[in-house]
C-alpha cells in the first residue's frame, strides 16, 4: 500500500477521515532530536440525519518521545502501512 506523506498539519475538516498525524517540537539543549508526537486520528459520523450530523474526532497518541524527525515519520508511515491508512501529516519536511 502507498502511503501519502503530507508535510503540513491538516485544518480540523479534512477529506480523509483516518490518518495519522506527526507533530515536532524541537528540544532546546539536544540539536538533532525532537519532541515528536505520533497520532491516529479517526472521524467517526455520529448516525444523525444529516441535518443534526456530527462528525467526532477521536485522537490517539501512539508515540511520544525524543527522536530524530526523520525517524519520527519512519515510525508513522509504517504504521500507516501496517493499518492500511492512506495520509500521513508531518508539521516538518
Amino acid at each position: 500500500m502507498d502511503v501519502r506523506v503530507i508535510c503540513a498539519l491538516p485544518p480540523w475538516n479534512r477529506p480523509e477521515t483516518d490518518y495519522v498525524r506527526v507533530h515536532t517540537c524541537p528540544v532546546p539543549d539536544d540539536d538533532p532530536t525532537v519532541l515528536a508526537t505520533i497520532e491516529r486520528v479517526v472521524d467517526k459520523d455520529s448516525g444523525e440525519p444529516a441535518e443534526r450530523c456530527q462528525l467526532t474526532k477521536r485522537v490517539k497518541t501512539l508515540i511520544t518521545g525524543r527522536m530524530t524527525p526523520s525517524a519520527a515519520l519512519v515510525l508513522a508511515t509504517s504504521y500507516a502501512e501496517r493499518k492500511k491508512i492512506p495520509v500521513v501529516y508531518a508539521d516538518q519536511d
